[in-house]
């Protein structure tokens, strides 16, 4: 075999492994899990406001 031979298997092994990343990543079974990422970010600034909210609050007894 020579270097083109190469060079085709390796664009197909990439390209097989792109689909299956893809298929993988919109899967149904990967929803939940790739929403609960998602909202992650918000759920740490709602608990960051509440902590500050309560620091206000102590600090104006």
């Amino acid at each position: 075999m020579d270097y083109g031979t190469y060079r085709g298997i390796l664009t197909l092994v990439i390209l097989v492994l792109f689909i299956v990343i893809v298929l993988w990543a919109y899967s149904k079974r990967t929803k939940s899990r790739f929403d609960d990422a998602a909202k992650a970010i918000f759920d740490d600034e709602i608990k960051h406001d509440n902590t500050i909210s309560k620091e206000e609050k102590e600090s104006e007894k």
